[in-house]
């Protein structure tokens, strides 16, 4: 089975980058120097970890301060408090009583404050740090470090609980995920980085997560432990992975230098914006959109994302269009309700990635098949799985409605950029594609042959238009096989990007 994976940032947690052009981020993570942002491109990103903003230095009136020099005082004195209780944490290293299962069990609306130098340290003992099913906790200028929960699960709100406020707060090295997500959950002017798996895994256990707004946040070099390595074809691994979550809004977050893919949404998401994000240096693609619905994509830069996956396929000789935005059986979907009924992927800049935008369907991938990797589920807009199955599925409606479309997705007015030399590519790179497979399981599939592949191309409203194109760029189209020019994709049969420009190098 798969891994499931509009409030304003204080101006305290955001710093001005630039992102024109060529300019580069150097190798350390830090931003490059200021310069003159191009129409579409975040003017400001956010810049946490370097310098987050302090806590307050003395414990507000009402608040219960919490000695770290007293090992288990925060959990004991949440316990013994009442619900919207303010807890400030001295300054200095608290920890928890030294046992796996010992953690903070809040109560609705407690609010945790963290003074300057405040850390909550599990020490590599305690597997969770905060959880319970309270709603409504905030957490706010707290470290939390040195958690060692399972695989999938989180540091911060353990439980999913709904209405969490977590924001300027440092989350690091820690096992699994740093946190967890609940209804109407705000991530905000975080740092998120060097945890084991997840920066944050969006998930809620048998529940669709709504509401949630991740702003303003740095999220880098998670995945520490290489979970694709360990578990190879688990697709759990991301600066964050979002699972069943409706209606998100991820803004104004740099997510940079994570192993694997910086964002990833995957099974049954639908009514997301990502925007004004941006995105560089991951080892895997920048953003994938996977088995899902209704998104918009805008005003995010996208730089030396997949450099390293996609030179690693190269090398093996896979031809695959591993791609920077990653559209994967998504699509736009009228009959489920959001703040758009297509994929809108505009006024992004992409610049010196492996590839760029790539729209895959696989023929064999639907409700009810063994090749469906998210085991057990279904599209929303089949209610019994088991109906999926011959005969019934052959004819309208299950043979549309059983599986995940990659349709009504609109490309325009983006920026690629790519400098072949600099980015030390010769061959399968500078792509953009929209492809399937040849549709050849279960036996008793209505999808075989080319059946998926001639509508994705023809009759699902796939369309590129309007956009700038510099550099050694080639499409491909149907098949990894058939890569074709500009003139060619202007052309019949496939007719896209019409009104776009191509510049052969990236300077000129």
């Amino acid at each position: 089975m798969r891994t499931p994976g509009r409030l304003r940032t204080s101006s305290a947690a955001l710093l001005v980058l630039a992102v024109a052009g060529c300019t580069e981020t150097p190798d350390d993570g830090r931003p490059p120097a200021a310069a003159s942002a191009p129409t579409g491109a975040p003017a400001a990103v956010a810049r946490i970890c370097a310098g987050p903003a302090p806590g307050p230095a003395q414990a507000p009136p009402g608040a219960v301060t919490v000695d770290p020099s007293v090992v288990g005082d925060l959990a004991a004195k949440t316990a013994s408090s009442p619900e919207n209780t303010t807890f400030w944490l001295r300054p200095g290293t608290h920890r928890l009583v030294p046992k796996q299962y010992a953690q903070v069990l809040p109560k609705k609306g407690n609010t945790y404050l963290g003074a300057p130098g405040a850390v909550l340290d599990g020490a590599k003992v305690n597997q969770y740090a905060f959880g319970g099913p309270a709603p409504d906790v905030t957490l706010r200028h707290l470290t939390v470090q040195g958690f060692v929960p399972p695989q999938d699960e989180g540091v911060v709100n353990t439980s999913s609980a709904d209405g969490w406020v977590i924001e300027h707060s440092t989350l690091q090295r820690n096992s699994g995920a740093a946190m967890m997500v609940g209804a109407r959950q705000r991530i905000r002017a975080n740092c998120l980085r060097n945890n084991g798996q997840y920066g944050v895994n969006g998930y809620k256990d048998g529940d669709t997560v709504r509401g949630l707004v991740v702003e303003g946040n740095e999220i880098t070099g998670n995945n520490t432990d290489d979970w694709e390595r360990r578990r190879p074809g688990c697709g759990c691994t991301a600066g964050i992975k979002f699972w069943a979550v409706n209606g998100a809004d991820v803004r104004g977050n740099w997510v940079h230098h994570n192993r694997g893919a910086g964002l990833w949404a995957d099974n049954n998401n639908n009514d997301f914006l990502f925007e004004n994000n941006l995105i560089e240096a991951n080892d895997g693609t920048g953003l994938m959109y996977e088995t899902s619905y209704n998104t918009i994509i805008r005003n995010n830069t996208f730089r030396r994302n997949n450099v390293v996956e996609g030179r690693r396929l190269a090398d093996r000789g896979d031809p695959f269009p591993y791609a920077t935005i990653y559209v994967s059986e998504a699509g736009g979907e009228p009959r489920v309700k959001a703040r758009t009924d297509r994929i809108e992927i505009y006024r992004n800049l992409l610049e010196n990635n492996w590839n760029g935008i790539t729209l895959w369907e696989n023929a064999n991938r639907f409700c009810n098949s063994p090749a469906n990797t998210s085991t057990g589920y279904c599209t929303l807009l089949v209610k019994d799985t088991g109906s999926c199955a011959r005969p019934a599925i052959a004819d309208r409606p299950l043979y549309d409605d059983c599986r995940w479309k990659t349709q009504r997705v609109d490309v325009h007015h983006n920026r690629f950029v790519l400098d072949g030399a600099a980015l030390g590519c010769t061959t399968e790179c500078a792509r953009t594609a929209v492809l399937s497979n040849y549709g050849t399981y279960p036996d008793w599939s209505p999808y075989k042959a080319k059946a998926v592949s001639e509508a994705l191309i023809h009759r699902q409203h796939n369309r590129w238009h309007d956009n700038e194109y510099r550099g050694p760029w080639s499409f491909v189209a149907d098949d990894p096989a058939v890569r074709v020019d500009a003139a060619q994709w202007q052309d019949a049969p496939y007719r896209q990007d019409a009104g776009s420009t191509f510049t052969p190098r990236a300077g000129g």
